[in-house]
């Protein structure tokens, strides 16, 4: 009877092992620390591997996850792993059969998302807050990805609504936290961060950016994961993160540097120096600048030729493209996300979002 048992148990975790890859949603960093150390405890035993170096981020965090099992016998680490996935595959499938009733009445409270002339367009949607994106924001920008992901157009175009394209994070947010809860909120930030990010990454068909206005911040800092970035004359670029105790977000430590070199990425990263579209062009941050005058009209008329394009060789294209770099994106981002939780401790930030709440209280 135990023979069978254990025989079962390995049956199961090797189902397990399969369903792991083929799940459609990312479970977070911590769920996927807890089930790379139970797969190795289950596989290896306890960690006997000396510990990675202080500045090898991802290795340092996967090695504390094992040593922190002990000795959990192999059969328990086992059956706890398989348990969880179980329990993700349950709560994706009822998540996504919910998705998949639902796919055209998709509601958001930030976002306005349209489909037409096989375009997805995703316009975020808080003009009087000249579309600062909160929580909400984020969670509704992954899920209309998700979405736009599995429809049947051929681009995806994100842009704003009202004069702004967006004027980056919503410090209100962080103004609002009581001090009980702000650990909670650091760490839960930074898993959202590094997903929304994520999402991005591995976004498989062509992403425009078609930005109408000014755009601050982590909407700046995005720009470089999209393939196409068309801006009006009036837009400006500003990343103002030292100001604020901040550092930079969105693989823009390794995308900016890459794009523009090394020097001008600082100038706009360490010293916050504000672009204007000309000068976001000839950095190489945006494809190409048009009146605004005429921005939307032949901004609209040149994607909907590009919509009527092979979808199949586009996708396979970029993700030709997007693979020889995609490892290292996911590795600067887990990275910068690690350094954000740092600075969102530290007095530098908590100082800046004091004088933002007074600033606020005096308007």
């Amino acid at each position: 009877m135990t023979s069978m048992a254990m025989k079962a148990s390995q049956e199961d975790f090797e189902k397990a092992k399969g369903q792991v890859k083929l799940l459609k949603e990312d479970p977070g960093n911590e769920v996927k620390l807890k089930l790379y150390a139970l797969f190795k405890q289950a596989t290896e035993g306890p960690c006997t591997s000396a510990k990675p170096g202080m500045f090898d981020f991802v290795n340092k965090a996967k090695w504390e996850a094992w040593n922190a099992l002990g000795s959990l016998p192999k059969d328990t680490a086992r059956q706890n792993y398989v348990d969880i996935v179980s329990s993700l595959v349950s709560s994706q499938s009822s998540s996504q059969e919910k998705t998949s009733s639902n796919d055209r009445k998709l509601e958001y409270e930030t976002l306005v998302v349209t489909r037409e002339d096989n375009i997805t367009k995703i316009m975020l949607n808080r003009p009087s807050k000249k579309n600062a994106i909160n929580m909400k924001m984020y969670n509704e920008i992954i899920l209309a990805l998700e979405a736009a992901e599995k429809d049947d157009s051929t681009l995806t175009v994100i842009t704003g609504s009202g004069d702004y394209y967006s004027s980056g994070n919503d410090l209100s947010d962080s103004a609002n936290m009581e001090s009980g809860e702000i650990e909670k909120k650091i760490k839960d930030g930074a898993m959202l961060l590094r997903l929304f990010v994520d999402h991005f990454i591995d976004f498989p068909k062509p992403l425009v950016a078609v930005v109408n206005g000014p755009a601050v911040g982590i909407s700046v800092t995005l720009l470089a994961l999209f393939d196409i970035v068309y801006a009006t004359d009036r837009a400006t670029f500003h990343t103002p993160f030292i100001q604020l105790g901040q550092s930079p977000e969105a693989c823009s430590s390794y995308t900016f540097p890459k794009i523009m070199g090394p020097v001008k990425a600082s100038e706009i990263l360490i010293f916050g120096k504000k672009l204007t579209a000309q000068e976001a062009y000839a950095r190489g941050l945006i494809t190409e600048v048009f009146p605004d005058s005429s921005f939307q009209k032949e901004v609209w008329t040149r994607l909907k030729a590009y919509s009527q394009l092979p979808p199949k060789a586009m996708s396979s294209s970029k993700q030709l493209i997007r693979s020889f770099e995609k490892e290292t994106l996911h590795r600067i981002n887990f990275e910068e996300c690690t350094l954000l939780c740092e600075r969102w401790r530290s007095d530098e930030f908590i100082n800046a979002i004091v004088n933002f709440i007074n600033r606020k209280s005096k308007l």
